[in-house]
């Protein structure tokens, strides 16, 4: 049937009319924390008399005039009005932005800036020209932006704004992500997408998400990011490809955002031409610094390298029979003339070490201590594996009195179910900053009561060794996806990430509360349920993945599901087998004297403590010891029953969850809770897979039956380890 022309022009019309029309916002996750959406009536009455005018210096900055954005955007978000701008406080309620160099107005006021830290601030009600004023200051512009930043959090999180008095400053100096980007745009474990890096459009198409991926890190105080992989390939220091980046720091600079590159060792033989990469070849000497030079004429503020070295394959110094600390002083050297820091990953194993894979970092860098350049910094993972679901702290924190150390921590899941599995990292982040490492302030390793003086925060933080520099990474989880982090919840964790690298000292329970309520409801009957939820998390995920201080039954490669079983690859650390050692008689890595005497790595109270089974804490039990499976626990369950507790309460804590998200719908849109909804029935039938397989590999192991009135997985172990998952993302 034909339909009349002017019929069809009709339908054309009202198309077009139908995509012109304003649309109402999608839930999708874009907006992150930074949502700005309207308060409550009764909120919107007081705050607003609170932000009647925003007053800046005549003279604005680019990040000043960022701050003022924000503010104008948030304020008008939350609030449904349009905020007026001055150069002059004229009414009450005013806010008042910049630094007394810029701003007579708040040199007039005299404030107690001098004790603030580089992207510190000031929040204070003060009395400007008769008016009661509220007043952002800092003593650079970067800190007035974020004070906005936090001024707006007050204001999310329904906080009283009539009596400020905030002063805050980040205890850490370098707050970086870590993106293991490819140039291809994949991401090595990453499960959000692809990469928001668009190389191939770059220089001349700066994507506007760039800039919102900046908004998001300085709002929460995140001051740096390194672009590329640690496996890196050495292209991204080609011309081409520094023009590329010079173009990200452009976008990135108004927010006090500075770029880094990890550096591949082999590039003056990859891509300048050279036959070797000897650190102590002068002509290998000379292209790090001409390339060094070349860097910083396109990026004047460029941070500096990121390495990895003789790890996992990568070359490195030891190619030539150097150090470590040869190889990261030829670097530190080329960049020294201008500032820039070597991050120099302490993440090292050989496969041609019999040595226990928990003791190789320890070994290589402990006899390294003060022998590297002051603009070097060694970057720790938080254990001494990999970034599992629970480890003990790395031994090197409180070891190196005479080194930077900065705490590598994994943002993106690899190890804690990638996208779907709803694992705040909160407590795990936590649970490391505050272990103590009982070591002393002196040169050399003292002894030191365990009182809580010498935690791993106070390493990081330099107030224990007194280091240099300071810092902070977390590997990545952003992507193309529409929520950046492949789910809503995800987001979490790179929040609270930033939170904790500002202070180290944070509360993981108050900025989860934070986090809900931006980016869902500030509504106590939702936050206090959700944060439950979200604080409970993590240790689910260790109890149906790696109880009692198992560590890596992942499968290998991708690291995606249960694989306990597996035993026939190349290098012994990449088994499983290698970490659990179960056998007929008992289950358990033993680390004691007795064993790789790992435990020596620790200071000597902590020595004793998890050397003896009476005294070691039972979330690492098993990595310190290996036991009969009959070993008494204190719960009154020999091992084996304790252990199949452990996956059980695993799993039944993940259907809690379930039913405690079904419970805040009404709190929730309708595309973020689904998208949750969903994600925990994947975790759910997941967690029961990880409790069915390992029980039925464990079992069939040791021998034994499960307890009375314990579920039989599933399916045979035959069946589970015949899954295979090839195409599994992020690898």
């Amino acid at each position: 049937m034909r339909w009349p022309a002017m019929v069809c022009r009709a339908a054309l019309l009202f198309s077009i009319a139908l995509s012109l029309a304003p649309h109402s916002h999608a839930e999708d996750g874009y907006d992150l924390w930074l949502r700005y959406r309207s308060v409550e009536p009764e909120w919107r009455e007081t705050y607003t008399v609170s932000t009647r005018q925003l007053v800046l210096p005549r003279r604005q900055s680019p990040t000043l005039r960022a701050a003022a954005d924000e503010l104008r955007r948030g304020i008008g978000g939350l609030l449904d009005i349009d905020i007026e701008s001055a150069d002059k406080v004229g009414r009450d309620g005013a806010l008042l932005l910049g630094t007394p160099q810029e701003s007579p107005a708040i040199a007039a006021l005299e404030l107690p800036l001098e004790d603030l830290a580089r992207g510190g601030y000031l929040i204070r009600t003060e009395q400007v020209d008769g008016q009661r004023t509220t007043v952002i200051a800092a003593n650079d512009d970067i800190g007035v932006l974020y004070g906005a930043f936090r001024f707006l959090q007050l204001m999310q999180t329904r906080q009283p704004l009539e009596q400020l008095a905030i002063a805050s400053s980040p205890q850490v100096d370098l707050r970086l992500l870590n993106h293991w980007d490819n140039l291809d745009r994949s991401v090595e474990r990453g499960y959000a997408g692809q990469s928001i890096w668009d190389w191939w459009r770059l220089p001349d198409f700066r994507h506007p998400r760039y800039t919102d991926y900046a908004r998001a890190n300085a709002s929460i105080g995140i001051n740096g990011t390194v672009l590329n992989n640690v496996n890196a390939n050495a292209d991204i220091l080609t011309a081409r490809y520094i023009d590329k980046v010079a173009a990200l720091a452009g976008v990135f600079r108004p927010y006090g955002i500075r770029v880094y590159l990890s550096a591949r060792f082999s590039a003056p033989m990859e891509i300048g031409g050279l036959d070797t990469a000897d650190p102590g070849n002068p002509a290998v000497q000379r292209w790090w610094k001409e390339k060094a030079d070349e860097i910083y004429a396109a990026i004047p503020d460029f941070g500096g390298f990121l390495v990895k070295a003789n790890s996992e394959g990568q070359p490195g110094p030891q190619d030539y029979g150097r150090s470590h600390a040869d190889g990261a002083n030829m670097l530190a050297a080329a960049l020294a003339p201008h500032g820039g820091v070597v991050m120099w990953r302490a993440f090292v194993y050989a496969h041609d070490n019999p040595d226990d894979r928990a003791r190789q970092a320890y070994s290589e860098f402990k006899p390294l201590d003060g022998e590297f350049a002051d603009n070097v910094v060694l970057q720790v993972k938080n254990g001494p594996i990999d970034f599992q679901p629970r480890e003990p702290f790395h031994p090197l924190f409180g070891a190196m009195p005479g080194t930077p150390l900065m705490m590598e921590f994994q943002i993106t899941k690899e190890y804690l179910g990638f996208a779907t599995h709803l694992a705040y990292l909160g407590p795990l982040y936590e649970e490391v900053l505050e272990a103590d490492t009982c070591t002393g302030p002196g040169p050399g390793r003292r002894d030191a009561a365990c009182d809580g003086s010498a935690t791993v925060a106070s390493v990081i933080d330099g107030s224990l060794h007194d280091y240099g520099h300071t810092g902070i990474a977390g590997v990545a989880n952003i992507g193309r996806d529409r929520d950046w982090s492949g789910s809503i919840f995800n987001q979490a964790n790179w929040y609270v990430f930033g939170r904790l690298a500002w202070n180290p000292r944070g509360s993981a329970r108050a900025i989860a509360e934070d986090w809900l309520e931006m980016t869902f409801a500030a509504d106590d009957a939702f936050v206090q349920p959700a944060a439950d939820l979200m604080m409970a998390s993590r240790e689910a995920v260790v109890d149906y993945m790696t109880p009692l201080g198992l560590a890596h039954l992942m499968a290998t490669g991708h690291h995606y599901g249960p694989a306990p079983w597996v035993s026939e690859l190349a290098r012994p650390e990449w088994n499983p087998v290698y970490y659990h050692r179960a056998d007929a008689g008992g289950i358990g890595f033993d680390r004691t004297a007795e064993g790789s005497d790992a435990v020596a790595q620790y200071a000597p109270p902590l020595q004793r403590k998890f050397s003896s089974r009476a005294s070691v804490p039972e979330k690492y039990l098993l990595w310190f010891h290996h036991l009969p499976w009959d070993h008494p626990m204190p719960s009154g369950r020999d091992l084996w029953q304790e252990l199949v507790y452990r996956y059980d309460r695993g799993v039944a804590q993940v259907e809690e969850m379930r039913r405690d998200w079904a419970q805040l719908e009404p709190f929730v849109d309708r595309e973020r809770f689904v998208q949750t909804s969903s994600f925990l029935a994947i975790q759910e039938r997941e967690a029961r897979w990880w409790r069915d397989a390992s029980l039925a590999y464990f079992g069939a192991v040791s021998g034994r039956e499960l307890p009375p009135g314990a579920r039989a997985p599933a399916h045979s172990l035959q069946y589970y380890r015949a899954l295979s998952y090839p195409h599994a993302p992020g690898h």
